[in-house]
C-alpha cells in the first residue's frame, strides 16, 4: 500500500459484541459507529489468547502463544521476540506508544521510540500467583470470587477512568504536533477501560438504568451446565441479580466512555488535517464474559471472551464493508508494516494483513486460533474457528464443537454427535497442524512452575505478592 501514517487504538477487554454497529440493543457507542461506517469491521475477529499479557504479545510479535512462550500474566513481553515495533524502527519510521502496554518493563526493548504513561505488570512480575495451576498437587490455594469483580461495581472515577483521560490528553497534543510531519509515522493510543475495576463515570453510568439491565445468557436459574474444564473459573458463584445488573451498566457505561475517549483521539486527527493521510485500525485484547455463564473476566473460549472488535478506516480501505472473513490479533503485525509500506513476507508470521483482507472477498475457511495457559485453568485450551464451525479442545477433557450460524449463543455441544465425526476429525487435524496440544501444556506447566519455584515455591508467592488487587494498578506518579 501507499506509505501513510497509522493510528493503532486499542481497548482492554471490549466484548466484540457490544458496539452500537455490531447491533447491540443497548451499547452507545458513536465513535466507534462512526469509523466502522467509514472502513470495514471484520464481525469474526479473535484474541490469540484470552488474557491481558498473552493476547498483547501475540499483537507485537505476530506469533502464537507457544511460539513466543508468554504464556500468562507474569510472563510478559520483553524484547526478545521482534515486534512490528522493531521493523518499524530499522525502517526509520517514527513510532510512539501511548497507554497501556501490560510489557514487563519500561526499559526493555520493544520497539517504541518513547513510550508515553506506559503501563506494564506490577514491578516486572505482575500477578505471579496466576501461574500456579495445577503444577502443585500438595497446595491449596485461596479461593477466588469471581462475583467480586460484580460486587465492586459502583458510579464515580477510578484510576483507570483517569488514566484514560490522561491517554486522551496526551494523544491529543501528539496529533497536533504531529501536523507538521512530513514522514509517516505509527502511533499506538491504548486504552485499559472498559476492563475492570467497574466503577464508570456518571455522565456514562446514567445512559443504562439499572433495572433495564437484561438477566446474563445462561446464568443462574436457566439450568445450563458448564463444561468441567471451567469448574475452578467458576468457583465461588455467580453474582446476586441485582449486582449484576449493576455490574452490566457500570460496563457498557465504561464501554461508552472509552468510545468517547476515541472520539476525543479521533477528533484530534480530524483538527490537525490528517484524516486524508493516516489509517486507522482499532481492535481489543480480548473480550469480556460480563455474567455470561454465571461469571466476569475473560479466560475461555467462548465467544464472549475470545472474540473481538476489529475495524480498519482510511484511504484504501472499502467504506461500511462487513468482512466474514476470521481475523485475529497475529494479522496486527503485517497490517502495521502494510500501512505505512513495508511488508511482513519474510518475517515468516502467521497473520494477513487486514488492509489486504478488507478488499478481498470473504474468505469464511480461513482459520482462526486462539489458546490459553494461564489462571484458572486445569489444562491448557485450544480454539479454532473455521467456516460456520468453532472446535474447542482441552487437553485432558472432552472437546466442544459449535454451529455459530445456527447456535450463535453456543448453547448445544456438538461434538460427541455421530453426525459431526467427521467434522471434529477434520478441525482436530488442522489444529494439530497448528500446535501440539498436549507438547504445549507441558511446557507452559514447567515455565509456570519453574517461575514460582524461583520465587520460593507457591507459599512464599502468594505472602509476597506485588499487589492484591484483581487488576494491574495505575503506576505511581502517572496520575499526578
Amino acid at each position: 500500500m501507499k506509505a501513510q501514517n497509522l493510528l493503532v487504538l486499542m481497548s482492554d477487554e471490549h466484548n466484540a459484541s457490544m458496539m452500537g454497529c455490531a447491533g447491540h440493543p443497548l451499547a452507545k457507542t458513536p465513535n466507534l459507529d462512526a469509523l466502522a461506517a467509514r472502513g470495514t469491521r471484520f464481525v469474526d475477529a479473535y484474541t490469540n489468547c484470552p488474557i491481558c499479557v498473552p493476547a498483547r504479545a501475540s499483537f507485537a510479535t505476530g506469533r502464537y502463544i507457544h511460539d513466543i512462550e508468554y504464556w500468562d500474566n507474569s510472563i510478559a513481553y520483553d524484547g526478545r521476540v521482534p515486534s512490528w515495533g522493531h521493523r518499524l524502527q530499522a525502517a526509520g519510521v517514527r513510532v510512539e506508544s501511548i497507554g497501556k502496554l501490560h510489557y514487563r518493563l519500561e526499559e526493555d526493548p520493544t520497539g517504541f521510540d518513547k513510550q508515553h504513561i506506559p503501563m506494564h505488570i506490577t514491578g516486572g512480575v505482575g500477578m505471579i500467583q496466576l501461574s500456579i495451576r495445577k503444577q502443585f498437587p500438595d497446595f491449596v490455594p485461596p479461593p477466588r470470587r469471581r462475583s467480586a469483580i460484580a460486587e465492586a461495581a459502583s458510579v464515580g472515577e477510578s484510576e483507570y477512568t483517569q488514566y484514560d483521560r490522561r491517554v486522551a490528553d496526551i494523544a491529543t497534543k501528539w496529533l497536533r504536533d504531529a501536523a507538521s510531519s512530513r514522514t509517516p509515522w505509527v502511533l499506538f493510543v491504548s486504552f485499559v477501560t472498559p476492563h475492570y475495576p467497574l466503577v464508570a463515570p456518571k455522565e456514562f453510568f446514567d445512559l443504562y438504568p439499572i433495572d433495564q439491565m437484561p438477566d446474563p445468557t445462561f446464568g443462574p436459574g436457566s439450568g445450563y451446565q458448564p463444561h468441567p474444564w471451567l469448574a475452578d473459573l467458576l468457583s465461588g458463584g455467580a453474582p446476586h441479580p441485582q449486582d449484576q445488573r449493576r455490574a452490566l451498566a457500570a460496563y457498557l457505561g465504561l464501554v461508552s466512555f472509552m468510545d468517547a475517549q476515541v472520539g476525543r483521539v479521533l477528533g484530534a486527527l480530524d483538527a490537525a488535517g490528517l484524516r486524508d493521510t493516516t489509517r486507522i485500525l482499532y481492535t481489543s485484547d480480548h473480550g469480556e464474559n460480563a455474567g455470561r455463564r454465571g461469571f466476569w473476566g475473560k479466560s475461555n473460549h467462548y465467544q464472549e471472551a475470545v472474540a473481538i472488535p476489529m475495524i480498519v478506516a482510511g484511504e484504501g480501505v472499502p467504506a461500511g464493508k462487513l468482512s466474514s472473513t476470521p481475523t485475529s490479533l497475529v494479522d496486527a503485525y503485517p497490517t502495521v508494516l502494510d500501512g505505512v509500506g513495508l511488508s511482513a513476507e519474510a518475517d515468516d508470521v502467521p497473520g494477513r494483513s487486514l488492509f489486504d483482507l478488507a478488499n478481498g472477498s470473504n474468505d469464511r475457511d480461513r482459520i482462526a486460533f486462539s489458546e490459553y495457559h494461564a489462571a484458572g485453568s486445569p489444562s491448557a485450551s485450544y480454539m479454532l474457528r473455521k467456516g460456520r464451525f468453532k472446535y474447542i479442545y482441552y487437553v485432558r477433557f472432552e472437546p466442544e464443537l459449535f454451529d455459530l450460524e445456527n447456535d450463535p449463543e453456543e448453547s448445544t455441544n456438538l461434538a460427541a454427535r455421530s453426525e459431526y465425526t467427521e467434522t471434529v476429525k477434520e478441525l482436530d487435524a488442522q489444529l494439530r497442524a497448528i500446535v501440539n496440544p498436549e507438547e504445549e501444556d507441558r511446557r507452559a506447566n514447567e515455565a509456570q512452575k519453574k517461575l514460582i519455584e524461583g520465587r520460593g515455591g507457591p507459599e512464599a508467592v502468594m505472602a509476597n505478592l506485588p499487589t492484591k488487587k484483581l487488576f494491574t494498578p495505575v503506576p505511581p506518579g502517572l496520575l499526578s
